[in-house]
């Protein structure tokens, strides 16, 4: 055995060095983790780019294009003849001969009224998002609200609440929307009315579940022993730790948003002529499927990309507010 001689830089006074941070785990906000692991899944990440894809279209490209929405494309020929540029299909200029509008661009071709379908695809998936989110978002105050109130009072004031949720939801909402039809005229009133009755039941479940896991925690019993009020504990304490399952709910209720009003408006109670909407887009190709098919092709794929995005989206905010233990 050999001795050894300590050298002068063989150890180091701890006091040396910055001991307040923990440098092998950092502490995170909550919010920050959520971040972390929502970009570290691709599929989510995908669905957000997918998503803002099609909300970026929808926003600039109806100000940039070079025809309104509800603009006939027509030319005057040389005997002074209007002539309309009706079911052209996509073409980037250079034309045939026998096309009077060759040196147009219509990169969705046009409808049998003779109007781009480059513009209005993206002006109906603009008027579809307004009123999605439009309408899920109130959807999210009234159940939030209902929700939360239900579970935090419990008893008869929860029982009746809950039965009232009960007889609301196993109305056909097929039936709600007949009768409001009948009552009000077609257009985005109708599709936002209907969204309204319909789409909050869920949102408020989501609520009153987390509330009845949250109103016995310690922090609401001290706020109530400090005299806290009810709708002070409901709004200040409770909610905020509810915004993360809320927020999943959200993102699943957009889709099922953007359907549902194009399912009214194919059905024709929603968006009504000259006005389109991803819906009234895809009733109108629908019409002309077997001479003129790719008039329906534009809004159909946009649909299909919302609702996947959106359902990617929630499937990543699902999975970030509540990861797994071995992703921690």
């Amino acid at each position: 055995m050999t001795n050894y001689t300590p050298q002068g830089d063989d150890f180091e006074f701890i006091a040396d060095r910055d001991i307040s941070v923990d440098e092998n785990f950092a502490a995170q906000g909550y919010w920050k983790g959520v971040a972390i692991h929502f970009f570290r899944n691709k599929f989510a990440v995908t669905g957000l780019i997918l998503v803002g894809v099609i909300m970026t279209f929808a926003v600039l490209a109806p100000i940039v294009s070079t025809y309104g929405y509800q603009e006939i494309v027509s030319i005057v020929d040389a005997g002074g003849k209007e002539i309309t540029a009706k079911s052209l299909s996509p073409q980037i200029g250079g034309g045939g001969a026998d096309n009077l509008f060759a040196d147009r661009t219509f990169l969705f071709g046009t409808d049998d009224m003779g109007r781009d379908l480059w513009t209005r695809t993206w002006q109906g998936a603009r008027v579809s998002l307004i009123i999605a989110f439009v309408a899920i978002f109130i959807d999210m105050l009234i159940g939030t609200s209902y929700g939360l109130i239900s579970g935090y009072f419990g008893g008869m004031v929860d029982n009746a609440m809950q039965r009232f949720i009960e007889i609301a939801g196993s109305i056909p909402t097929l039936v709600i929307i007949s009768i409001l039809a009948i009552f009000m005229e077609k257009g985005i009133g109708l599709v936002i009315a209907s969204l309204l009755i319909t789409e909050w039941i869920g949102m408020s479940k989501i609520a009153r579940a987390e509330c009845l896991k949250l109103k016995e925690r310690e922090y609401v019993l001290a706020s109530r022993t400090l005299g806290a009020g009810s709708f002070h504990i409901i709004f200040k304490q409770i909610l905020p730790n509810t915004i993360g399952p809320i927020i999943t709910q959200v993102m699943f209720s957009i889709p099922v948003a953007i359907f549902t009003e194009a399912f009214l408006s194919f059905v024709g109670v929603g968006i009504v002529l000259p006005q389109c909407s991803i819906g009234s887009l895809i009733e109108a190709g629908f019409n002309n499927v077997t001479i003129l098919p790719y008039q329906i092709l534009p809004p159909i794929c946009v649909l299909a990309i919302l609702m996947l995005g959106f359902n990617l989206i929630g499937d990543g905010f699902r999975e970030a507010l509540a990861p797994k233990l071995e992703d921690m």
